[in-house]
């Protein structure tokens, strides 16, 4: 409670505020210290036992209830002390705010006091446990460091990725021209087709437009590795991916192209105000996580239900892993026991991300775990090292320099970038105009968030939130999640055949999913083969309703070079097929025994999946 009684000269003689606690009290000393970390020299701090004779006014038993706060006008104890202090605090000031002005915060905050000075020694032990025997406040300048690296070298990773197979995907020649679709948007639609799809393709979708944005991205992602123009480098890759994203059509339709956006957007945020960011890319992390547990049990799917998904997993996947055969020869009993570790991983420590630190770090060594043992056994491009980036953020820099060593800081590489000064410092506070936006803009992006988690568990938030959801949705600032809802129990492949005469038939290889049954699962981590993963969902439904699989067809029978410079065998190299047709096999990794003889997978034929079709007399070869 605050006193205007007597303040002795003591207090003049320094005019900083002064924070008395009990010096024989471990916890009071603990979280002293924290406060002094954060306040810095804008407070002072002493135990009572060393200045309680220059305050004879206050009671020894007043000292050793609850810490007191004293200034040139004032004194004040206990929760109100507290928050006095921490208004000395960098972003901290809202607690003495809501103290003095939210109905009831006062006296709960003094209950709680109350409840905490009783019971000191048990809190001190768990504060021990939770935050660390030296608790200090975090800093994040090397876990920024490494992140903006790691999230520069993921979007690398996708520009390329995209940029070889462009021309082959959405190019002129490709499979679906991204010119066609701005030709008949342009028609059908009027200036609302700029609002709904956002891209630079609007003003040019040629081949070289195409190459121009893959190439660009690719080149801004060097700069914001290496620190060079990070701000506009981190709007450029958003602008740009976003671009692709929509060009991409159906090759981009996919939950990671989306999860690496809003990861531009963030990133971009937190290089203006790093707290909010790092908070927002935990939220991030978390709903990602966690909503992909969700919405495995919310299918009703009796493989997550029973455990067994992973009986079926390392074989149905989209691009197995050479490593994932050895995965698949796993006891049942041992799949259904990693089954249920996934829904503990996905559903219980996402929410450990915000608990105290040690919490949080067993979180982000689940993570780490959980999505290293993805990678090995399944080649899911760079999604699982955005998301081991993303855990980077969840460990402070005190943390990361004791799990690395001084090996971190060696060589001249580190000494020259960790060292040197870089984005991983604080953000120099923003003006007051780019404070509002970037609060707007976080602000926007919790409420889309929400609002998508609200629909996500079946709720039906009120129209006027939705239909601002669906005004932001375009830009992507925020995007739902969900991976793997439903579980494959049968892996069937698309095989496409060509021949001369209609009688002979030969098999079209591609690069990276299953043919060849004697061919050992390829790496391409982290490339993603856009045309391989269509194959696989195409395999799930009926690629007679598919266009893009009749234009790839197409393609076939033209011999088009874009196009067959994805795949990995041509069996008709000068001269295109007279006919062309599409057969369902049923694929599962070879026994043991067969795999001793060099056979990675057997197949069973099902039928044909896509009638003999050839080109028209006008067709153009």
């Amino acid at each position: 409670m605050s006193s205007s009684g007597d303040i002795t000269h003591a207090a003049a003689a320094d005019a900083r505020p002064l924070l008395i606690y009990d010096g024989e009290c471990g916890f009071c000393g603990y979280w002293a210290r924290y406060w002094r970390g954060l306040t810095g020299d804008q407070v002072r701090y002493a135990p009572y036992q060393e200045v309680a004779a220059q305050y004879p006014e206050i009671p020894v038993e007043e000292f050793r209830r609850a810490v007191q706060y004293i200034d040139p006008v004032r004194r004040a104890s206990a929760a109100e002390a507290s928050f006095l202090v921490l208004s000395h605090a960098r972003g901290k000031e809202i607690w003495l705010a809501l103290y003095r002005g939210l109905p009831a915060f006062a006296t709960l905050s003094e209950l709680v006091y109350a409840f905490i000075a009783a019971h000191r020694p048990a809190l001190y032990a768990i504060s021990r446990l939770l935050w660390g025997r030296d608790f200090t406040p975090p800093r994040y300048d090397l876990a920024c460091f490494l992140f903006m690296r790691g999230l520069a070298l993921v979007f690398l990773s996708a520009f390329v990725s995209f940029a070889v197979q462009a021309l082959g995907l959405i190019g002129s020649h490709g499979i679906l021209p991204v010119a066609e679709l701005v030709s008949l948007l342009d028609a059908q639609v009027g200036v609302e087709r700029f609002l709904q799809m956002p891209m630079l393709f609007w003003l040019n979708a040629g081949d070289a437009a195409i190459r121009a944005v893959c190439w660009a991205g690719a080149g801004f992602s060097l700069l914001l590795f290496l620190n060079r123009l990070p701000r506009l480098s981190l709007l450029m890759i958003y602008v740009l991916y976003l671009s692709l994203l929509y060009g991409g059509q159906t090759f981009m339709s996919y939950q990671w192209d989306v999860y690496l956006l809003e990861a531009a957007v963030l990133a971009l945020i937190m290089l203006f105000a790093r707290t909010p960011g790092i908070w927002l890319f935990r939220w991030l992390l978390f709903r990602f996580l966690f909503m992909s547990g969700v919405v495995k049990l919310a299918s009703g799917d009796p493989s997550w239900w029973d455990l067994s998904a992973l009986s079926y997993h390392f074989f149905t996947q989209p691009l197995p892993t050479p490593l994932a055969w050895y995965a698949a020869q796993l006891p049942a009993g041992v799949l259904r026991f990693l089954t249920g570790i996934m829904f503990v991983v996905e559903l219980v420590l996402p929410f450990l991300i915000f608990l105290p630190r040690r919490l949080r770090f067993v979180a982000g060594f689940g993570f780490i775990a959980f999505q290293s043992c993805i990678v090995l056994t399944g080649n899911y491009n760079w999604f699982n090292f955005q998301t081991l980036v993303l855990c980077v953020l969840l460990f402070d820099d005190a943390a990361l320099r004791r799990i690395c060593g001084d090996a971190l800081l060696r060589g001249p590489l580190a000494r020259r970038w960790v060292r040197r000064p870089a984005e991983g410092r604080e953000p120099p506070p923003s003006g007051r105009a780019a404070g509002i936006i970037i609060g707007a803009i976080v602000c926007l992006i919790v409420f889309e968030t929400l609002v998508q988690m609200d629909e996500r568990f079946g709720g039906h938030p009120p129209a006027v939130l939705r239909a601002v959801e669906r005004r932001m949705e375009p830009l992507h600032l925020a995007s739902g999640y969900g991976l793997f809802a439903v579980m494959t129990t049968e892996r069937n492949e698309i095989v496409i055949e060509g021949s001369a005469d209609g009688v002979d038939w030969k098999e079209y290889e591609f690069r990276y999913k299953p043919g060849d049954v004697a061919r050992r699962p390829p790496w391409n981590i982290p490339h993603q083969p856009r045309l391989d993963w269509q194959m696989w969902f195409a395999a799930l439904d009926d690629p007679r309703r598919l266009p893009w699989f009749s234009r790839f067809v197409q393609k076939v029978l033209e011999n088009d070079p874009a196009v067959m410079a994805l795949l990995d065998k041509n069996p008709f190299p000068d001269k295109p097929p007279a006919y062309a047709r599409a057969r369902f096999y049923s694929y599962r990794f070879a026994s043991p025994a067969d795999k001793a003889r060099g056979l990675w997978w057997t197949r069973r034929l099902l039928g044909l999946c896509f009638p003999e079709v050839r080109l028209r007399a006008d067709s153009p070869r």
